[in-house]
């Protein structure tokens, strides 16, 4: 185990040292958070307009991101005088990736004292992916704090545990150390109708992790993240959710979260995002539902404009 761990973090070294990092789009600050008898550090980043309209939106992104993903939304929001809060969740980006107990519940905990140390009352609140799902527990823990709510293509739409087999998060670690480059791509390749290379970037962002020398840490804390998404469904509760909701669904979206342990049969039936937008659509009662034609997982990537325009019409 330990002679092939250090054949992988050779090869990423190799790979790595011609590579171009990615840098995020604006200053990162931080603020020092206790989990479990750990001091661990927060990062985000808070970015302000020239021109404030007194509305603050916070981001919450998905698992295979960071806030590096955000630059072009806050470029849209900040210029409308929105100021903008981008997160990097505790686990990912340049926040501690620690070996904690994972929840959707501690992470919404945790975003809410870092809105109670910037001085900031009510948010709108974006949330992607698996950040959707981190958004929706905000807004179903924080009610009084959320003044509106998107959803963009997130996670958790169907109960994973319902049809994905279970595995222990050991077999999630064994896959998270085994990632390499173009197994992050190959992946990423799948948000997308048709892959460009403007997309490139994004799996630089992803896959900076992998030349760092704490890369079995996060792995682990991969690992645990994974099987917070698995373990924790919010879904039942989206019905409870009673502030104003966006959903924004990509309609060429197929992800499921554990799709590699399906057999193609069950790929073809879950992960349909035409059908589950229009399903929690129904069940988030003051909800609006926002359809892209041929758009993937990313709608802020893949079609900024589209994204855009129905986010500004619904925050105004």
């Amino acid at each position: 185990m330990k002679k092939t761990l250090i054949i992988i973090l050779l090869a990423i070294t190799t790979h790595f040292s011609n590579a171009q990092f990615v840098n995020y789009p604006y200053p990162s600050d931080s603020i020092s958070v206790n989990i479990e008898f750990q001091s661990l550090t927060f990062s985000y980043m808070d970015v302000k307009p020239s021109a404030h309209n007194g509305k603050t939106v916070i981001l919450f992104h998905g698992k295979n991101f960071n806030g590096y993903y955000w630059k072009d939304v806050i470029g849209f929001l900040t210029g409308s005088g929105y100021r903008v809060i981008a997160p990097d969740q505790i686990g990912w980006g340049k926040s501690s990736r620690a070996n904690i107990h994972y929840s959707f519940h501690l992470l919404a905990y945790l975003n809410k004292g870092l809105l109670d140390t910037l001085g900031i009352e009510k948010v709108m609140v974006i949330g992607h992916s698996t950040g959707g799902m981190l958004a929706a527990r905000f807004a179903l823990m924080y009610p009084e704090r959320t003044e509106k709510l998107v959803l963009e293509n997130p996670v958790g739409l169907e109960d994973y545990r319902a049809f994905v087999p279970y595995q222990p998060v050991e077999a999630q670690y064994i896959r998270e150390l085994a990632a390499t480059y173009q197994s992050i791509k190959d992946y990423q390749k799948t948000y997308y109708p048709e892959w460009k290379d403007e997309y490139e970037q994004y799996v630089l962002a992803q896959s900076q992790d992998l030349s760092r020398s704490d890369f079995e840490s996060i792995a682990w804390a991969n690992a645990l993240t994974y099987q917070m998404i698995y373990e924790q469904p919010v879904l039942y509760e989206l019905k409870d959710i009673s502030v104003p909701t966006l959903l924004v669904i990509g309609q060429y979206d197929r992800t499921i979260v554990g799709k590699n342990l399906l057999n193609e049969e069950a790929k073809q039936i879950y992960g349909n995002y035409p059908a589950l937008g229009k399903k929690v659509n129904e069940l988030i009662k003051n909800s609006k539902l926002v359809e892209l034609d041929n758009v993937g997982h990313i709608p802020h990537v893949q079609a900024l404009t589209e994204f855009q325009n129905a986010v500004q019409n619904f925050l105004r």
